[in-house]
Parts: C-alpha cells; sequence; structure tokens
C-alpha cells in the first residue's frame, strides 16, 4: 500500500491559490510551488501529473474568494464598486481571473446573466423600480464600465479613487434609469 502523501490534494489547491494570489500566474511553476509548500515537485505531481487541472481548481478557488469579495450585500452600486476594489487590492487574482485568456470566445454578458444571483437582480430591480429585465440590462451596462475601471486601475493605469469612482457610478445608474 502506498505511503499517504504528506502534502494533500487540499493543501497543493490552496498553495496554488496562494501562490498565484502573492505572485500572480507567471510566477506559478510546479518549482516555486513546491517551494512555498516546502516539499519537493514530486507529491504535486502525483496529486496532479498534469497543470491543467491544479490550474483549473486555484482558478475555481480564485473565482470563489472573488464571489465572496464582492458580494457583501445586494446593492448593485456597491458590488460595483468592490468589483473595482478587488481588482486594486487583489490585482494578481484579477488578472488571473479576467485577464489570462479563459474567456476566449465565451459569452460574458450571457454568463454573467445566467450567473448573477436572482436575489441581486430582484433587490435591484425593485430598489429602480423597473423589470427584471430592465434591472439586467443596466447592470449589463454597468458591468462593462465597472470592469474597464477594475482593468485600468490592475493595470495601473488608474489610480484607485473610490470617491470618485462612486460619483462616476451615480451618473451612470441616472442615466440608466432615466431611459429606462
Amino acid at each position: 500500500m502506498p505511503k499517504k502523501p504528506a502534502t494533500t490534494r487540499e493543501e497543493i489547491i490552496e498553495g496554488a491559490f496562494q501562490l498565484i494570489r502573492k505572485e500572480g500566474f507567471s510566477s506559478f511553476t510546479v518549482r516555486r510551488l513546491a517551494e512555498e509548500l516546502g516539499c519537493s515537485t514530486q507529491p504535486i505531481m502525483y496529486q496532479f501529473p498534469g497543470l491543467k487541472e491544479l490550474t483549473d481548481l486555484a482558478y475555481e478557488r480564485a473565482d470563489l474568494f472573488h464571489t465572496e469579495y464582492i458580494t457583501t450585500n445586494n446593492d448593485f452600486m456597491e458590488i460595483g464598486l468592490r468589483y473595482i476594489k478587488f481588482a486594486s487590492e487583489e490585482t494578481n487574482l484579477f488578472r488571473f481571473l479576467f485577464q489570462s485568456g479563459r474567456f476566449d470566445g465565451l459569452d460574458l454578458i450571457g454568463m454573467i446573466r445566467d450567473n448573477v444571483d436572482d436575489s441581486v437582480i430582484s433587490a435591484a430591480a425593485k430598489d429602480m423600480e423597473m423589470s427584471k429585465t430592465e434591472a439586467l440590462d443596466c447592470f449589463e451596462v454597468l458591468f462593462a464600465i465597472v470592469h474597464g475601471y477594475a482593468s485600468l486601475i490592475a493595470n495601473n493605469a488608474l489610480e484607485y479613487d473610490e470617491a470618485s469612482l462612486r460619483k462616476t457610478l451615480d451618473l451612470v445608474a441616472e442615466g440608466l434609469m432615466g431611459n429606462k
């Protein structure tokens, strides 16, 4: 019977997530992960013979972390501001999640429509006195703007200034609600 690995599958996944979070995806190698975990490369390669599975699992862990980070309440504006703040505070994870080519060929807006929690849409529709369809349409526009700001901040092309961002997003939201 083979000896139980000293470094578990869960520890390797968490280590990969933390390494990417700290140093970025470009630093993610088996050798660098082994250094971070304080083990040889052998337990990593035993658990994950190909890095694709480990990368996918680290991505899932990062996506869960991101979702928990931005969804502190059901307010569209706060979710948007948290999304931008995530790009500022967790730049490496933002780049890994949204700028690593994982969305090539995918309909991101369609995915958002399919995955935004219904309670968020319902609450926003009620607050804005519009239908859920109208609220989703507003969300699409706000998402494009929020993602643009977040990308600029994650790539050091813009400073994070919450007051200024809030003011801009308020103006956009007012314009969208005026056009319903």
